[in-house]
């Protein structure tokens, strides 16, 4: 057999390239009106054979059809037999030696995903699946990261037991805590708490859970092995692979039924392992491999997709086409995007924007890795140093202001500005204008701005690392916590960008410190619904600043230039403030300025207002002063560890002639 370096030569090889490289979009198993045809890439079989089967696992093969070799290393079979529902593999010879594979373009798969299912996906879709529609988008977009399983283990969560840690339970509506019929629990929480997407992680089917086994196994998922099926274990009934496909769609359509958008969170850098489908019909082919033979690792996760070639490109550019045409998926949030090229990455988003219209569906990813990678021919990456060369419709997580707020994500005992370390002052004060005017730095410390904040996901928390209630439990006092969390949370919400939050992070939610929660027990995963009624007062003041978000368009407004909204930015000690043109031409908005004090500082910070007419909108305490017009005098100051949020109201706001949205004309005010 040929070593991995020899095979990157071959698939390097202008002989390879010309003869190999299939653009047809019916690779993988298609049932439609009674017919179907099988069609597998493997251009390096001598010879290929497909096997039925009447399950999932276990049992006989039930036939075993030799394949025809077509051109560009495609393999097919068809028939006018109704398929829907046999499962298949297939037994390819490579070398003079054979190996058995599932399909890497399945749509379906039985148990545990080793055997690949035949599906008519119409006869998958749930009752008005036609007419499933995303929710019409508002002035902004609150996104929130939820695990299935997570979502609805805990019993006091009030979800069916036959539902809790499944698809199923998002499809139940009006549940509340401990089925009091007072405190909701959900859906209907979050819908309270002003949230408007929904990111669920992993569901594709992954490899880190025996669907066989107990129902209380727990992983994160971000261990693919059939790209383009849902996960089972979510599922009712793992077994048969139609079940998972249809309570998938069932929680898309509850989702937007209930007013959410859905982002899927996808994980096409690496693989559950190197034995993998992609392995067993191209051997690395979709792998990147260092020039003296050692295996990229730039993942941690013991291997790297090659996304550069041709062919791995299309089938992830497929893949998410798929998951948003079959599935009426809104979003994507790409796993160590860093580790993906640039290239792929406007593809896929120029193809959404062609088939659902500019900047629809949303786009963002990690724009990091864990390592070096073996990608060819230099292709640039989708790192944080590189968004200069991604559409301004691509997002990339901002660790810069999380790390500025609450401290370095990596270092649980380092303090951040809310917690009293002054030098990240200057990283705060970038942060408010999505990094649109110096810009974010790469690992070589070259600089590039942001071309707008739709390219900035603002955030201080997710599934990584600690909670931000267990990062302040290291790097604050008792007493002080909660306020602190208020404070990380209002300093982040008035930053340009996208606004991203792990659940439970408006309760203060706790995994006993651990970093990496992976593989923890699900008891330790689950969303505590008991403690979000606990600790209401925290969840209503995020509700606040939430709902106070949706009426500020200078924070809001994702055009390029909104950062020249932003003007008297001052920083002293632990203090920084700044004015924002809330000017909208699209319609009146209540305040037609903002002044904005961040004080990290243990005394109150004296605020200067000129002209009157200036009102508080949010102070320490209270994240719905803005719904009472509360005067705020010329003597006003900002109390201590907490942000204070002025508006300026005017009777008659006139918008001057140069003034446009987009921010390439701004009539500045003077603060």
């Amino acid at each position: 057999m040929k070593t991995a370096l020899e095979w990157k030569k071959y698939y390097s090889s202008s002989e390879f390239k010309e003869n190999y490289i299939y653009d047809g979009n019916d690779l993988g198993a298609v049932c439609t009106d009674g017919a179907a045809s099988f069609r597998l890439w493997s251009p390096a079989a001598e010879k290929v054979s497909l096997n039925l089967y009447s399950a999932g696992s276990g049992g006989k093969i039930t036939a075993c059809i030799p394949m025809r070799k077509e051109e560009k290393g495609v393999w097919s079979w068809h028939t006018k037999e109704d398929m829907h529902g046999i499962y298949y593999d297939y037994t390819i010879q490579i070398e003079g030696e054979e190996r058995r594979s599932a399909d890497p373009w399945a749509k379906a798969c039985g148990i545990n995903g080793r055997r690949s299912m035949a599906v008519d996906l119409r006869r998958t879709d749930p009752e008005g699946w036609a007419d499933d529609r995303a929710p019409e988008e508002g002035p902004e977009r609150i996104i929130y990261e939820l695990h299935v399983k997570e979502f609805s283990w805990d019993a006091s969560g009030g979800f069916p037991g036959k539902y809790r840690g499944k698809y199923r339970a998002f499809t139940c509506e009006d549940t509340t805590l401990r089925n009091d019929g007072v405190h909701p629990t959900g859906l209907a929480y979050l819908k309270e708490l002003g949230v408007t997407h929904v990111e669920i992680m992993p569901v594709y089917d992954y490899g880190s859970v025996d669907e066989e086994g107990d129902a209380g196994q727990f992983n994160w998922g971000y261990d693919p092995v059939n790209y383009n099926v849902p996960e089972g274990s979510y599922a009712t009934d793992p077994f048969h692979g139609e079940v998972r496909i249809r309570e998938m769609k069932e929680m898309v359509q509850a989702l937007h039924r209930a007013g959410f958008g859905v982002i899927m969170d996808v994980v096409y850098n690496h693989t559950y392992s190197l034995d993998s489908w992609f392995q067993r019909t191209a051997p690395w082919y979709f792998y990147r491999v260092f020039d003296d033979g050692r295996i990229s690792n730039g993942s941690a996760c013991g291997n790297d997709v090659a996304s550069e070639r041709e062919m791995c490109a299309k089938y992830i550019l497929e893949s998410v086409l798929y998951w948003a045409e079959e599935y009426h998926i809104d979003g994507f949030r790409f796993d160590l995007m860093g580790l993906l090229d640039v290239g792929l990455m406007n593809r896929i988003r120029e193809e959404l924007d062609m088939r659902y219209g500019k900047g629809v569906k949303i786009l963002f990813g990690e724009p990091w890795a864990a390592g070096d990678t073996a990608i060819e021919n230099g292709a640039p990456r989708a790192l944080r140093g590189n968004i200069n060369l991604l559409d301004e419709n691509i997002g990339m997580f901002c660790d810069l202001t999380r790390d500025a707020v609450k401290g370095p994500a990596l270092k649980a005992g380092k303090p951040g500005f809310i917690t009293g370390a002054r030098k990240y002052a200057d990283d705060i004060a970038e942060s408010v204008s999505a990094w649109g005017k110096t810009g974010v730095s790469s690992i070589k410390g070259e600089t590039a701005p942001a071309k707008a904040p739709s390219q900035i996901i603002t955030y201080i928390s997710s599934h990584d690392n600690q909670t931000l209630w267990d990062k302040l439990k290291e790097t604050a006092a008792g007493n002080e916590r909660m306020r602190l969390n208020r404070m990380a949370a209002a300093v982040y919400m008035t930053c340009q960008g996208n606004l991203f939050m792990l659940s439970g992070e408006e309760f203060a939610r706790t995994k006993d410190g651990l970093e990496d929660s992976f593989n923890a027990p699900v008891s330790l995963n689950r969303l505590d619904w008991e403690l979000a009624w606990k600790n209401r007062s925290l969840v209503e003041y995020y509700k606040g600043l939430i709902a106070l978000r949706r009426r500020l368009p200078g924070l809001c407004d994702k055009s390029p230039g909104a950062s020249g909204r932003i003007s008297g930015v001052r920083k002293s000690g632990g203090i920084v403030c700044f004015t924002v043109d809330n000017r909208s031409e699209k319609n009146r908005p209540e305040w037609d300025r903002l002044r904005i004090v961040y004080n990290s500082t243990k005394e109150n910070a004296a605020v200067e207002l000129s002209g009157s007419g200036w009102e508080i909108l949010c102070d320490a305490s209270d994240s719905f002063r803005w719904k009472h017009r509360v005067p705020a005098g010329r003597d006003i100051s900002a109390e201590p560890q907490s942000v204070l949020i002025l508006g300026h109201r005017e009777k008659e706001t006139s918008l001057p002639e140069e003034f446009c949205l987009d921010g390439k004309k701004t009539a500045e005010y003077k603060t």
